[in-house]
Order: C-alpha cells, then sequence, then structure tokens
C-alpha cells in the first residue's frame, strides 16, 4: 500500500472511530401525550446526527418525582410549563435551557362516529357511562379536563361518570378500547397530517382552560442533550409537532 493510500486509510478511520465515540444514547423524560412525536422526532434526529433517544413515558407529575429520585434522565420533556420551571428553582437543570416546545390542545374524543357533537353537548345529556380524564393532579391534561367541566358546571353532576387514568396515554385507552364512551384526550393522539384519524370529537376552545405550554429543559449537560434540545427547536421536529396538532410558541 503507498503512503498516500495508507494515510488516507488511517485518516478515514480515524473519522469512523471519532464518529463512533461522539454518538450519544439520550436518556428522556417524555410526558405521555407526547408519545407518538417523539418517536417521529427521535427516528429523524438518529438519522440526522447518529445519536439515540432512550425515552421514558408518563405523567408530568410522576417523572418530576422520578427526576427528584435520582433517574438518570438528561431531557425532560414535560405536558406543563410548571414543573420544568420549580426542577429549575430547585437547581435541578442546566441553567438558562428552559423553552416551549409545544402547545397542547385539548379535545373530547369518542371512537364512535356522530357520537361528541361540534360543541361538546354530549355532555350535557349526560346518556353516558364513563367519561375518562387523566388523573388532574399529576396530568396537566387531567387538570385541563377538570376546569373545562368546571366552566360548563358540570364537574360535580358528572364527577360518578369519570374514571381517571394514571395519565393521559390510559385515559386514552380507556376511550379506545370501549371502557369508557368518551374521554378529554390530548388533541395529539387522535389526530395526524391536519385531520382526525378516527371517530368524533368536540375541539375544546382554549379560552376554557389554562394553556398547556409543554416546557423542555436540561437536566444533565452533555453534547448529545444539547443537539436534541437544538433539534427540537428545528424546522423537521417543528414540522412533524405541528402534523399532530400542536402549535409552536409564537
Amino acid at each position: 500500500m503507498s503512503r498516500s493510500l495508507s494515510h488516507l486509510f488511517v485518516a478515514l478511520s480515524a473519522t469512523l472511530v471519532m464518529g463512533t465515540v461522539q454518538a450519544e444514547e439520550i436518556k428522556v423524560a417524555v410526558a405521555a401525550n407526547f408519545t407518538a412525536p417523539i418517536q417521529e422526532i427521535a427516528a429523524s434526529f438518529e438519522k440526522d446526527t447518529g445519536n439515540k433517544v432512550v425515552a421514558s413515558f408518563g405523567p408530568t407529575g410522576g417523572l418530576y418525582t422520578q427526576i427528584k429520585n435520582g433517574a438518570p434522565f438528561q431531557v425532560f420533556l414535560s405536558a406543563d410549563d410548571r414543573t420544568p420551571a420549580k426542577l429549575e428553582t430547585e437547581g435541578d437543570t442546566v441553567k438558562d435551557t428552559r423553552f416551549t416546545y409545544a402547545v397542547g390542545k385539548l379535545v373530547l374524543w369518542s371512537p364512535k362516529e356522530d357520537y361528541v357533537d361540534a360543541k361538546g353537548d354530549v355532555l350535557k345529556k349526560a346518556d353516558f357511562q364513563h367519561l375518562s380524564i387523566a388523573n388532574p393532579k399529576t396530568a396537566p391534561y387531567g387538570l385541563a379536563a377538570t376546569q373545562v367541566l368546571g366552566k360548563l358546571n358540570l364537574l360535580e353532576t358528572l364527577q360518578p361518570k369519570i374514571v381517571e387514568g394514571n395519565n393521559i396515554s390510559q385515559a386514552y385507552q380507556f376511550v379506545a378500547s370501549g371502557n369508557a364512551e368518551l374521554g378529554f384526550v390530548a388533541l395529539s393522539q387522535v389526530f395526524k397530517n391536519g385531520k382526525l384519524t378516527g371517530g368524533s370529537s368536540w375541539m375544546v376552545p382554549q379560552t376554557m382552560y389554562d394553556p398547556i405550554m409543554q416546557d423542555a429543559v436540561i437536566l444533565k449537560d452533555s453534547k448529545g442533550a444539547r443537539a436534541l434540545v437544538a433539534y427540537l427547536k428545528g424546522p423537521k421536529a417543528a414540522a412533524i409537532i405541528k402534523s399532530y396538532g400542536y402549535d409552536l410558541k409564537k
């Protein structure tokens, strides 16, 4: 082998080794409502950067408890802005890394066609056995659901019919499986590429509940964590996020 080819071989080998060393496995705590979008974003991110996202899903309150108990997450994608802000004040985040990655929307949904009307009057008729919501104490979408019912003066009336999921994924499963006729879920769970994926729904006016500003923050600094956060702010992630019905912060 000539000296020039030998040098080229060494240089290419070094580049490959450096690429392998630089690739990271990033542990991310993700609010349950963002399950489908982050899986799509993670696949795109891994293809573009070589870094791998290892996501753990759950209710925001539950993820907060895991973080406080020492879970080795590097990035936290919350379903609200309060929990990351709280971690920030408690000294558990990397300074100046918190930002709003998505603005969530609440929808009343049933897999049955023509069951939920466009104004949500089905709630007032109350001719159903079970209404599914996420736990309002740990899941921001569950809290939003109780705020809507409160605005409609239906919270006390419908309380006996309410079934609570531990998180928004379980609340959705109660409805999708038929164990509840309808439920308040995240729009992202029943929406893709500009349309409802099935069933019937009432898009709850965002004036009826506190804004669901979903914030992300870095918990443990690394090049991989920084790269993921930068990617979440970029155009490819933005397109995926919007395709699931989320708004982006203006």
